[in-house]
């Protein structure tokens, strides 16, 4: 995937507020939407889950004064994993924790990372995309496990 793309339709899972699971398309949470697309190699993993998730969580305020609409974490994980994952960030008012679970919709990015030899299979790659009515805008994506370019303050920056 990259800037000037159409991003791609698919359907994933998420457990809504009152604990039901839903399925849904990427296309109908953030057609004619501003959104930020986010994505870890695994939930309760370390860099996820004490930057990345966070920087999110802590700045969704400002990304939503800046015309965020939607803020979406995808990780390929099961919804069952994500659910849990989502409860350990208090206050979290704004990111959805969307779950890729066979890392088809990571594959139709383009963005798939294997981990297998640290015996997590394959994963996604991690990244922020900035989406506006579908069409990709800003395009962070990382390079092997490292968290550079694909925070919070980056997309922050090219609103």
């Amino acid at each position: 995937i990259s800037v000037g793309d159409v991003i791609p339709d698919a359907t994933l899972s998420y457990f809504d507020e009152n604990d039901d699971l839903k399925t849904v398309s990427v296309h109908s949470i953030i057609a004619a939407k501003k959104a930020v697309l986010f994505a870890v190699p695994g939930a309760f993993t370390p860099t996820c889950s004490l930057k990345h998730v966070p920087g999110f969580i802590e700045r969704s305020g400002e990304l939503k004064s800046k015309g965020v609409e939607e803020i979406l974490c995808i990780s390929v994980n099961d919804p069952f994993v994500m659910k849990a994952w989502s409860k350990t960030f208090a206050g979290n008012e704004h990111v959805k924790f969307l779950a890729d679970g066979s890392g088809l919709y990571t594959k139709s990015l383009g963005l798939q990372l294997d981990l297998t030899d640290k015996g997590l299979g394959i994963r996604s790659k991690r990244y922020a995309l900035l989406v506006d009515d579908l069409k990709v805008t800003v395009a962070n994506i990382e390079a092997g496990g490292e968290f550079t370019v694909s925070g919070p303050d980056d997309i922050l920056k090219a609103l």
